[in-house]
């Protein structure tokens, strides 16, 4: 079997050598690793971290690996307080569930606590794989629990990426990648909008020629030349931005590089942070270090003063649940809703905005993004050049 996930990592374009792969089969022969336990539930986490310590030695093909590794075993780990691991086979993609709207709407529901009770007795009473189903940890049907299906609030299990944008926990996890500050495409215009913020003041040592000053102090002093410098301006204004990455948001990875990349260019007084889908009681600055290195949110609020003109970026696109029930978060569980910490940001920095790089047309179509511009008191703005705009020229008021 290792074989071929050693090519898959190769088509991956990962430098993996022989050497390496032959250390990583010495290290399962030794029993680094768990064996399979008796209901065939495989390590798949301790696999996961031996493989990538073996195989990939630069952290920049840390997300590399992840695909490669989520493509290959669609594997699945655990986000929640369950100690039981979930077969692989039960979540092989041998189907993709296509049901009409009619269909769809036939399907019911299960509240936030349904849900979860209901998926702690699958956990006990399940043995095998199952396929189409509507009750059991399954692909390709309507159930709850699963992947390559369909129902309107469920668990996604085992599934690449979102397909409905309808489940309220993801099983999977895999490392996000930081936006990159240095795209340049298309930042021009977005820096002609963020300028609207700026707001000069004269710092640091006299190195900047003040050419009124001089003229008027040489024809005061008979003609003879006397130079005036001042201190250079500088951009004054504090911004502290706040940046939802991962899940939905890698459709728009490009737009939000850009604006990222204007915005370290035109504010000097720039701090930024990284949340998935909803702030909650931490947040971080490195996404391949994201669980190791956390920043608390509680911190975060004390050591900025309310000065910084706080700025979210994200398309506001979850399920509610994330926003306002405790333990919503779709990664772990959160002692408290998403959005009492949403109200605690915006009281303490009174100049914010929301930019949504949703098109604005979807927005009356998702409960979660009318939610969250409730909380921000309608103050979401689209990530267009008016939309930027309109959004800096609030936060100059």
């Amino acid at each position: 079997m290792l074989i071929d996930f050693f090519y898959t990592l190769r088509s991956a374009k990962l430098p993996v050598s022989v050497k390496e792969y032959l250390m990583l089969l010495d290290a399962v022969k030794q029993g680094v690793v768990g064996p399979a336990s008796p209901d065939g539930a495989y390590a798949i986490d301790d696999f996961y971290y031996l493989s990538r310590t073996a195989l990939v030695k630069d952290e920049k093909h840390y997300d590399k690996f992840d695909r490669a590794f989520a493509a290959y075993f669609k594997g699945v780990e655990m986000l929640a307080d369950f100690t039981k691991d979930i077969p692989l086979e039960w979540l092989r993609k041998n189907l993709e569930l296509e049901l009409s709207p009619e269909e769809k709407a036939k399907i019911e529901k299960m509240g936030w606590d349904e849900l979860m009770e209901t998926l702690k007795k699958r956990f006990e009473e399940q043995k095998e794989r199952h396929e189409g189903g509507s009750k059991w940890i399954g692909t390709g049907g309507t159930s709850p629990f699963g992947a390559n299906g369909f129902n309107p609030q469920g668990i996604r299990i085992g599934q690449e990426k979102g397909r409905n944008k309808s489940a309220v926990k993801v099983w999977d996890q895999r490392a996000y990648k930081d936006y990159d500050d240095s795209q340049e495409l298309g930042t021009r215009n977005i820096k002609v909008a963020l300028r609207r913020l700026r707001k000069f003041a004269r710092e640091g040592l006299a190195e900047e020629l003040d050419l009124d000053d001089t003229i008027r102090s040489t024809a005061a002093n008979a003609g003879y030349l006397d130079i005036k410098m001042v201190p250079e301006r500088h951009n004054n204004v504090k911004v502290l931005l706040l940046m939802d990455v991962g899940g939905t948001m890698d459709e728009h990875i490009a737009r939000v590089e850009e604006l990222f990349s204007a915005t370290k260019t035109e504010f000097k007084h720039l701090e930024f942070y990284y949340f998935h889908n909803c702030v909650y009681d931490f947040m971080w600055k490195n996404n391949r270090r994201r669980f190791s290195e956390k920043f608390p949110t509680w911190d975060i609020i004390r050591k900025y003063n309310k000065d910084y003109k706080l700025i979210f970026v994200g398309d506001a696109t979850m399920s509610p649940y994330e926003i306002l029930q405790p333990g919503g978060s779709v990664e772990y569980n959160n002692e408290e809703p998403g959005a009492e910490w949403l109200q605690r940001l915006t009281h303490a920095f009174p100049k914010f905005a929301w930019i949504n790089p949703e098109p604005q047309g979807v927005w009356q179509y998702r409960q979660s993004i009318s939610v969250i511009q409730q909380l921000m008191g309608n103050r979401m703005y689209p990530l267009t050049l008016k939309g930027l705009e309109e959004a800096m020229r609030l936060l100059s008021k």
